[in-house]
């Protein structure tokens, strides 16, 4: 369906938060790679919210989502800093993982952030004992 929209010259661009979950303005966690095997042209925007006068992080493990709409409701202000990257578009030789990461690593850069190479996901599921096994033997080869 979105390789039908963005084909559609007539048709609106879509925005769609590659990372699917937020996380406290640090990094930038892996993107999924759908939105980039469609085509078309990325246009990027880094988005990083100032804590100064009222944190818009939700942090699950600390607070009820109802103490953290508390929290917004009487902020002061939210301030979000936001920046409109070039656009960009996939090289010839470049697959949907490669491309993702270098739009997430530019990104990252203009809004002072680490670009890290896993998932946000994370933050909420159990890591398979596959992944840490997998993981766990690159180390012991580096020793």
């Amino acid at each position: 369906r979105i390789r039908e929209h963005i084909a559609d010259k007539a048709k609106l661009p879509i925005l769609i938060f590659p990372e699917g979950t937020c996380i406290n303005n640090t990094s930038v966690m892996m993107f999924k790679k759908g939105s980039f095997e469609v085509g078309g042209t990325i246009h990027p925007v880094a988005i990083k919210y100032d804590p100064r006068f009222g944190d818009a992080f939700w942090d699950s493990t600390k607070y009820s989502m109802m103490t953290h709409i508390f929290n917004i409701m009487t902020s002061w202000a939210i301030v979000c800093n936001v920046w409109y990257l070039p656009p960009m578009v996939k090289e010839e030789e470049e697959d949907a993982v490669h491309f993702a990461n270098r739009v997430k690593a530019a990104i990252a850069a203009r809004g002072g952030m680490s670009a890290l190479p896993w998932d946000g996901g994370l933050k909420r599921k159990k890591v398979k004992e596959s992944f840490k096994e997998e993981q766990q033997k690159k180390y012991c080869q580096i020793l």
